[in-house]
């Protein structure tokens, strides 16, 4: 009995993280100011320590320990009693996960959004202004090929200039940098066009295998924004953004690599791109099209639901509404946001 009402503690716990509504600003406080920069410098220090992704050991061993429980609940109470008793353990096993994901880097999706933390104007997004943000990625990509493809951001400059962008947010709790690890899951993040992954339990960052190097700058920012409690898609890209246009010469060309998936410039690519940019685009789109469609769209669709699960409400969407914070914010004449 007791073994009972233990479970369904849990069971209950899970279920209350998952509908009970939360108060932003107590999240904001409490876990994402409080608890959570604590469990990441943990997690991270501990998961930099290995040279694999524990993300990759905890998958195989929730499918060894499923196929494991399923037979032998089948064998010992057959078919029918036997797949519900194994759904039962599974069940609760995922109760258990989840509630661990939610304590490990889950809550930051209720977290006060950032919208309300900048000086933020909708009426600052104009497709003039969207068009002059374009020229000025086809300018960057132009005049910094040569410079950015001689000389790789340094993983601590990286961070560094990461670190400068979380302050100019607000930021004021100092994050562990994810090792760049590769994953088991490296061919299906090519065949899903998946560039990383920041893992919610040891808060591990994970990059897909078939990068451009110029393309790492941004994706790995981007993933340290996710360590950093940005677990919104577009403040990821948002906070990755400053802190690459801040950056050496790879990190600002690979910023404005970022952007041309998101704006139009005042005259087409083929035209305002020297040689050099265009060869990357190009290694971009032959990368894309050796993909998976149906892969690609089964996996959109599962993240798209697993977002609007943690109340994200434009799903998969949210990467685009990095574009509208590029434009609504107010700038200061650093280029940092102004704060409200």
């Amino acid at each position: 009995m007791t073994r009972r009402v233990a479970w369904g503690a849990i069971l209950a716990l899970a279920a209350a993280g998952a509908f009970a509504p939360l108060p932003p600003w107590a999240v904001e406080r409490w876990y994402s100011e409080g608890a959570y920069p604590a469990i990441q410098q943990a997690l991270t220090r501990a998961s930099n320590l290995l040279p694999f992704a524990a993300f990759d050991v905890l998958c195989l061993g929730a499918l060894v320990a499923t196929a494991l429980c399923m037979y032998r609940s089948v064998r010992d109470a057959g078919w029918a009693r036997g797949t519900l008793h194994a759904g039962a353990i599974v069940a609760r096993s995922a109760a258990v996960l989840y509630l661990a994901f939610l304590a490990a880097w889950g809550l930051n999706y209720r977290r006060v959004p950032l919208t309300e933390k900048v000086m933020f104007d909708p009426a600052r997004i104009t497709p003039s202004a969207a068009r002059q943000l374009g020229d000025g990625a086809v300018a960057t990509l132009n005049r910094l090929y040569g410079p950015a493809h001689a000389s790789p951001t340094p993983p601590d400059a990286l961070a560094s200039y990461l670190r400068d962008a979380l302050g100019a947010l607000g930021g004021t709790t100092f994050i562990v940098p994810g090792r760049p690890k590769q994953t088991l899951l490296g061919g299906y993040f090519h065949q899903a066009s998946v560039a990383g992954m920041t893992d919610p339990f040891f808060l591990e960052t994970l990059i897909a295998p078939d990068l451009l190097d110029v393309e790492r700058p941004f994706v790995i920012a981007h993933e340290w924004a996710h360590l950093a409690g940005y677990a919104d898609e577009s403040e990821a890209n948002y906070a990755a953004y400053l802190a690459c246009r801040h950056g050496d010469a790879a990190a600002q060309y690979s910023a404005a690599l970022m952007l041309i998936g998101y704006v139009s410039p005042s005259r087409p690519l083929n035209e305002a791109l020297d040689i050099g940019p265009r060869i990357d685009l190009y290694a971009i789109r032959y990368r894309y099209s050796r993909t998976n469609e149906t892969l690609r769209f089964a996996a959109r669709e599962g993240y798209d639901k697993y977002l609007k699960a943690n109340r994200v409400e434009r799903g998969v969407e949210s990467y685009d509404a990095v574009l509208q914070l590029i434009l609504g914010t107010e700038i200061d004449g650093h280029g940092n946001p102004r704060l409200r």
